[in-house]
Formats: structure tokens, sequence, C-alpha cells
């Protein structure tokens, strides 16, 4: 399996120059941990995630050191520091040395890289554009779908993903970045965060009008606002 089997297509992101709390708010609405950040043409300037936001002046959790071990340290780290705590902006917090594949890079170089730069997500890049993300909730995703079978997806399986991606962006109804699919041996299985309950049904529908499709399975997740009870597919 290669990074196009398993990347959420569409990608929520932000713009260098929107501010803190608009990233903040972005993240937390739809339930996600971290942010690619794009520039207005279009280009991967950074990433953005939820431990950039730990250290806050805002939150009175910004680093506090005795003076004499700020000597030893230095200027440079201590600007750095002070920059990611304070600063207004993404462009002033975000990382900017973002390790990223293309759509063939294989499961493993990509479980490499996160265990080697200890990050959680690698933005999938296409002719200088993100065309998806891995997060490793994609790769326990693609790992339960073949959990009781290691066959190789077919032609036929990419075919139906990608036509159920088509059709998900079509629909203005779809929380498609928080939705993944998996296919194996023409059966579908839904996972991901539901916005509304009602979209669970319309997703089931949805893909079993996609041809080939054999059986759809649902691992989705609604929670409920006001009372924080969740809710699971059935399989």
């Amino acid at each position: 399996m290669n990074a196009k089997d398993v990347m959420t297509p569409s990608v929520l992101s932000i713009a260098p120059d929107a501010s803190i709390s608009d990233a903040a708010r972005l993240m937390v609405q739809n339930k996600i941990s971290g942010l690619p950040v794009i520039d207005g043409s279009g280009k991967l300037v950074g990433i953005i995630t939820e431990g950039d936001f730990l250290r806050r002046i805002e939150i009175g959790t910004q680093r506090r050191r005795p003076r004499w071990i700020e000597f030893l340290i230095g200027p440079g780290r201590l600007v750095d520091e002070y920059s990611r705590s304070s600063g207004r902006t993404i462009s002033d917090v975000m990382t900017h040395d973002v390790r990223t594949v293309d759509l063939d890079a294989s499961l493993e170089h990509i479980v490499r890289l996160m265990e080697r730069h200890h990050i959680k997500r690698v933005p999938v890049v296409e002719g200088g554009r993100v065309a998806g993300i891995v997060t490793r909730a994609n790769l326990l995703h693609a790992l339960a779908s073949i959990a009781d079978e290691i066959a190789p997806s077919s032609a036929g399986d990419n075919s139906i993903r990608e036509q159920i991606f088509t059709e998900l962006k079509r629909q203005t109804w779809t929380p498609v970045a928080l939705i993944d699919v998996t296919v194996r041996n023409g059966v579908v299985q839904l996972s991901g965060l539901l916005t509304d309950e009602r979209q669970r049904q319309a997703l089931r529908i949805l893909a079993e009008n996609i041809p080939g499709v054999r059986k759809v399975q649902d691992h989705l997740i609604w929670t409920d606002p006001e009372t924080g009870m969740y809710i699971e597919g059935q399989g």
C-alpha cells in the first residue's frame, strides 16, 4: 500500500498570515490536531500542530528559567522560544521544515519519517501542491482494514475508493476532511468523524451506489456536542 491508498485527500489548511486563534478554532471545530500552512500560490510553506500551542503566553505556559540557565542557553534559542510563545500569526509559530512524501511513497517510508522526526502527520505532495495527508489515524485504519486479510488491493478497489472520494467532494453536506475510506475486495470501510448523525445513512448510501461495491462497513463516530456521548457504527 502507498500514500495514495490511505491518505485523506481533502485537507483543511490555513494561510501563513492567519491568526493563532483562527487556527485553534479550525482545529477544535473539525477535531483535528494539525494543519498544513499553504500560501496564496498554493505552495506548502509549513505545518502547525497542537504542540505549537502548548507554550503560549495567553495561558501562562511559556517557558520560565533562571537567568543563569538562560545565559547558558544563549540568545538564539531564547529568541525562538519567545517568538513561538508570543507570535500572533501562523508564520510566527509554524514548523517551516516540513517532511513530505509523494503519492507513491510506501507506508514503510512514511512510518520511518514519523518515527525519525517524531511527527504525527505527513503531507502528500504532487506537482508542488498538497494532494492529501497521511496521519497516524490513517495508518491505523489501513491496518484495521487488512487485519483479517493480507491480500493486496486490486486495481478495482483503488478505482472504487477514488470514485467514492470524487462523489464525497461533489456533495456539500459531506465532512470530507474527517472521513477515511478503505476498500478491500469490494468491501468499503467508512471511518472517521461525523458532524451530524444523519450523515451516517447518507454516506452508506453514497458508497453503495458506487459500481463494484459489495458491502459497506460503518466505523464512523458521531459525538453529541451537548452530552459528549458518542455513537459508533455497527460495522
